[in-house]
């Protein structure tokens, strides 16, 4: 049986123990801040969350780039020259041009080396949803699964993989047109705190809004209850940007409430995190379909 290789990009978030472990190729998407370009890579080598959120609190606005064609051509290819093929997870279409160039430099690459399997998998997720499947993706790999069989179960599992979200400002989702100016306004006044979800076509979607941030936190705890399956089977992921305190009791809270065994904490990106603002709380887990 042939090795293959688990490519995917830097909006998983996943931890860099986890990168390691499962010699990820994790292909970083940049985010413009000040006027300089970062990349987002793993090892947060060109700017740490904590650093990258402080600025955001100071005034500061990011934009971002997803990965381009280019960048997953001169990734791809060493490795398919090398005999071996490459199972890639990339990040919601739905979000993103990431995919699409992941799909596109395969296209160009497949006719040159036939002889190899090269997959690309829209995972229709983003951070701690992404980094489950792509943990489960390599554990079946360390089991002996073959590439069709890992790609199979995630192109499957991907509809399972839920992301439920609750913001502390909503001025970063108006500007990224999620609300609307008015909304974010009286919202702000109120103390109102919108939750989101990624729907099956791995778009955000905002089904409900609720009073204060314990009342927000509650809702995506209460989630997973609703949604989760065989949460002592699966990881689960409590994403934060900068709010490790409240992420940390929510993550307690999931242990306790719904018997979950392996539940990770970990940092949204800034690339993920330049559209939410510091403070949001993502529980991220696997279990029933996903609502439209």
């Amino acid at each position: 049986m042939n090795k293959f290789v688990i490519m995917t990009d830097s909006s998983c978030d996943t931890p860099l123990d986890i990168v390691k472990e499962l010699e990820l190729e994790v292909l970083p998407l940049s985010f413009i801040l000040g006027g300089q370009t970062y990349h987002n890579y793993p090892d947060n080598r060109e700017m740490s969350p904590k650093e990258f959120y402080d600025q955001l609190r100071n005034g500061s606005l990011a934009t971002t780039n997803a990965v381009n064609m280019n960048q997953a051509l001169e990734a791809m290819e060493p490795i398919l020259k090398s005999g071996t093929d490459i199972l890639v997870l990339a990040f919601a279409s739905g979000l993103s041009a990431t995919c699409s160039s992941f799909q596109m430099a395969a296209a160009e690459l497949a006719p040159k080396y036939p002889e190899r399997k090269l997959y690309v998998v829209d995972t229709q997720s983003a951070t701690g949803a992404q980094s489950i499947l792509i943990m489960m993706a390599g554990r079946m790999r360390a089991a002996g699964k073959s590439i069709e069989e890992v790609r199979d179960w995630a192109e499957t599992w991907k509809m399972r993989a839920h992301h439920w979200v609750t913001v502390n400002d909503l001025f970063f989702l108006k500007k990224g047109g999620r609300v609307s100016a008015a909304t974010a306004v009286v919202g702000t006044m109120l103390q109102i705190k919108p939750i989101l979800y990624l729907d099956r076509n791995g778009k955000l979607q905002t089904p409900d809004k609720v009073r204060g941030r314990k009342g927000a936190l509650e809702y995506i705890i209460n989630k997973v209850g609703e949604y989760g399956d065989e949460l002592d089977k699966y990881p689960v992921f409590v994403s934060h940007s900068d709010s490790e305190e409240e992420a940390r009791w929510v993550a307690d809270e999931i242990k306790k409430r719904f018997g979950a065994t392996e539940v990770y904490l970990n940092d949204i990106g800034p690339v993920i995190g330049a559209h939410t603002g510091p403070g949001c709380v993502v529980t991220c887990f696997l279990g029933r379909e996903r609502p439209m």
